[in-house]
């Protein structure tokens, strides 16, 4: 893990804003190095912001977990449009390859919109979980757990939830 990596840890796991020169000192560098390091982490999208007491994040805190789910690529509508209609979003999508491992791909989906644009792409091409027969993960986010089992019980009642 990069020493960036490591700050914007300390800085989201912390409940009071984070000060340049304690970070400094954590990471024996200097003050002017914490700035530059968040400055980069900055332009990299993470939401920053200094404070006088310190660097606090911008962003709500969201939960995350991953699901099992099997369908065809005919229902791969109904199960996004599930997932953001009961207040997902959903990151990736991730499928276990035997050659190559674990294979993910990004889909930032938070929308019917973003949904009907992800389709229109899968259209000309499989998608991932043609390769594990319409079985795959997701990566999804969501404001609270009730959230969370909304989702669930909802891809369980579609029978798109996997269970071995």
């Amino acid at each position: 893990m990069s020493r960036r990596d490591e700050i914007l840890t300390e800085i989201k796991k912390s409940d009071v804003p984070v000060s340049a020169g304690t970070l400094a000192k954590k990471f024996h560098v200097s003050r002017q190095i914490i700035v530059g390091d968040v400055a980069l982490l900055r332009a990299e999208g993470n939401k920053i912001i200094a404070t006088p007491r310190g660097y606090v994040l911008e962003e709500k805190k969201v939960l995350e977990r991953k699901i099992a789910v099997c369908h065809t690529k005919e229902q791969i509508q109904e199960e996004l449009y599930t997932i953001v209609d009961m207040g997902g979003f959903v990151k990736d999508v991730i499928v276990e390859h035997e050659v190559y491992g674990e294979l993910c791909g990004k889909m930032h989906i938070a929308s019917r919109y973003d949904v009907d644009c992800f389709l229109k792409r899968v259209q000309q091409v499989e998608p991932l979980s043609y390769l594990t027969h319409g079985l795959h993960l997701h990566t999804i986010t969501f404001p609270d757990e009730e959230t969370f089992h909304r989702i669930e019980k909802a891809l369980e009642e579609k029978g798109f939830l996997y269970h071995a």
